[in-house]
């Protein structure tokens, strides 16, 4: 089974329902209410809690408030104060998956397997595939490990859900050190287990290495993941290749085994559905296991989509230098830190990480767009030197590692090393339009070899004809070679596509102009005007120039550049 027919047996077997319509009743806080639901839709979730919790001191027990705490509450991480309300719902007989989320992971926090045991899975539960595989943990806390495996069994005949219960089986195999057990079944092709994280695949390489059978684990790695290994996967790479048996830490305990069953169902859920709905889930796996660095490093990445930068920050420091992946957090921590308006603070992450590991490309190549963002364009060149120094010489990526460079070059003025990068980056993928559109409009710029920055915006605007600064390039090198009325319809496309870019509508004002619609060139250097933003001092479009042109026309304006006035070639306007 592939992984999204995976995904789909997951949506099927955990359908989480949100809280229902409110109606609001006459002697409850409304102002709280509504601050709540609109803290909620805005992913605000600490605030979401705070105006939720007002409402419900006043409300106790309305149904809504309390669901609407809980799921606050989970969605920030604090299990603990979730836990009053979410019990209180169960003593009320409210039905609640992410309140029953809440009182089972209480229950495993506090090892009482067999309380989670007593729970009925009718009136209590998260849902079939949460519910099936946290019994059979349940049956390992409670030292029934022939009862926990039969309850995996079970779970696999569901439909869809073979793969899932498998894993858990393999792990809890492990976990009680029957390796070839767990081997037995990783090694199964129905097993389905090729399709499963990258935490599968770790299993599977520590209880390969268990064996004995490092080469074997190392030759899975690699099959697996390929030759070029991210830190983490080096590490182990490093220590399968230098003889170490790795000891297995994927699951050492029913407590691990639960956490693992949130995590891995919320990976699941991830891009399948609404990035909330698999917080919840991944939230209580670093609820049961606070060093799950895999579990932290997708809350975090969760919280980054919602645009809770803040919190995706505070996530990603929980990952220690010690970890593997504490590269993957600290670059995960810098683009949350660029995303909350702090590029500083993300430079100043970039820069202590490349201290700490100097070779790796992606930290120099993350470095470089963010000072270029920052308009450092010299800073920006050394980082993508160091880029470009460390990465595989025939990696397709590096297209644009050297278009980037070139562009940092460009707003130098070094244009010759500028196009020596654009044309370096076209000989590794030579119809990317990106490149083809930025060399190309350059050279129109630069007024060099028009006709072979024609011909490269050409192949552009067929690979991207909806990108109205593409379209815009078309019809600029048309202006530029003179052949006003074919650049009119393609600068009248541009503005379509950009109506509010100040550059493209000069533009359009400067090719009505040259047919001799005069009236519609001064409308549109009007609207350019107005969309300019005064703050921007690098922008493409002169202010100062559109306005001489709006006084003596653009004629006069190219005479004082000292460029050949414009030759009218349609008297209409």
């Amino acid at each position: 089974m592939g992984l999204s027919s995976l995904r789909n047996a997951v949506l099927i077997a955990v359908s989480l329902s949100f809280a229902a319509p409110f109606v609001w009743a006459a002697d409850t806080s409304a102002g709280s209410y509504l601050a709540g639901r609109q803290a909620i839709n805005d992913n605000n979730f600490e605030a979401a809690a705070e105006y939720y919790s007002r409402a419900l001191a006043r409300d106790r027990d309305n149904p809504v408030l309390m669901e609407n705490v809980v799921l606050a509450q989970l969605a920030v991480g604090q299990v603990d104060r979730a836990l009053p309300v979410a019990e209180y719902m169960e003593e009320l007989g409210l039905r609640s998956q992410v309140a029953h989320m809440v009182v089972v992971a209480n229950l495993v926090a506090s090892d009482k397997y067999d309380e989670l045991l007593a729970r009925d899975p009718q009136t209590k539960g998260i849902g079939p595939l949460v519910d099936g595989l946290v019994i059979g943990w349940a049956h390992m806390g409670a030292g029934s490990v022939a009862q926990a495996l039969e309850q995996f069994e079970k779970v696999a005949e569901e439909n869809g859900l073979r793969s899932f219960a498998l894993y858990h089986k393999a792990l809890a195999l492990a976990s009680v050190g029957d390796f070839e057990g767990a081997e037995a079944i990783f090694a199964d092709e129905d097993s389905g287990l090729s399709a499963m994280s990258r935490g599968a695949a770790t299993a599977r390489v520590q209880i390969l290495s268990q064996l004995e059978r490092n080469d074997d684990a190392l030759a899975f790695l690699t099959d697996v993941f390929g030759e070029r290994l991210d830190p983490g996967l080096q590490d182990m790479a490093d220590r399968l290749a230098a003889g170490e048996k790795l000891s297995f830490d994927q699951v050492t305990s029913p407590h691990d085994g639960i956490a693992e069953v949130f995590y891995t169902i919320g990976q699941a859920l991830t891009g399948e559905t609404a990035d909330n709905y698999a917080l919840v889930y991944v939230r209580v796996a670093t609820y049961l296991r606070p060093d799950h660095v895999e579990a932290l490093l997708l809350s975090a990445q969760l919280l980054d989509a919602l645009g809770q930068d803040e919190l995706a920050v505070e996530t990603y420091k929980k990952i220690p230098k010690s970890s593997p992946e504490y590269h993957a957090a600290e670059m995960g921590r810098a683009e949350a830190l660029r995303r909350a308006a702090k590029p500083d603070a993300a430079i100043e992450v970039l820069e202590q990480l490349a201290q700490v590991q100097p070779t790796l490309a992606p930290v120099y190549s993350a470095l470089g767009d963010l000072q270029r963002q920052q308009e450092n364009y010299p800073a920006a060149v050394a980082a993508y030197d160091r880029a470009l120094e460390y990465s595989d010489e025939e990696a397709n990526a590096r297209w644009f590692l050297l278009y980037a460079r070139g562009i940092s070059h460009e707003r130098l003025k070094q244009w010759d090393q500028a196009e020596a990068d654009f044309r370096a980056a076209l000989e590794i993928n030579p119809e990317q339009p990106q490149v083809l559109n930025y060399l190309g409009y350059s050279l129109v710029e630069r007024r060099e070899k028009l006709d072979e920055a024609l011909d490269m915006i050409e192949r552009a605007v067929a690979a991207r004809p909806d990108s109205g600064y593409i379209v815009d390039s078309l019809g600029w090198v048309l202006y530029r070679l003179g052949r006003y009325e074919e650049a009119v319809d393609h600068m009248e496309t541009a503005v379509e596509l950009m109506p509010v870019d100040p550059v493209v509508n000069d533009h359009l004002g400067d090719v009505y102009w040259a047919v001799g619609r005069y009236r519609e060139a001064e409308f549109q250097w009007k609207r350019a005007l107005s969309f300019i933003d005064p703050e921007d001092t690098d922008g493409e479009a002169d202010p100062e120039r559109i306005r001489r042109k709006l006084e003596i026309g653009l004629d006069e304006v190219l005479a004082q550049e000292g460029s050949d006035p414009l030759k009218v070639v349609n008297d209409g306007g």
